[in-house]
């Protein structure tokens, strides 16, 4: 029987292993850092780097990352849906992203 970690860091790899450019990696990278971010923030930091993206595409993104890895904390109080990293995964996070 696999932990809930174990359950987590086996979603994250099968994730990162479908990322072709390298964005899902620059994006939990960023969430990793501890701030919280808006879709557009995701956005326009992604859209400042290398990356040509829409911001529907970000969206979705994120909002995958929320509900299919469930790693994310979400606040919909706000104009703006408000993402950050669940507390508890971010050990988890940084040493799959150390190995990837």
């Amino acid at each position: 029987m696999q932990t809930a970690e174990e359950r987590v860091r086996a979603r994250l790899i099968k994730y990162l292993g479908r990322d072709e450019n390298g964005i899902r990696k620059v994006v939990l990278n960023l969430f990793l850092t501890g701030d919280k971010f808006t879709t557009g923030e995701v956005y326009d930091y992604l859209d400042k780097g290398r990356f040509e993206v829409s911001y529907r595409g970000v969206s979705a993104m994120v909002g995958l990352m929320n509900t299919r890895l469930g790693i994310l904390s979400i606040n919909v109080t706000g104009d703006h849906n408000v993402y950050s990293l669940k507390e508890t995964y971010k050990n988890i996070v940084g040493s799959v992203l150390e190995n990837y």
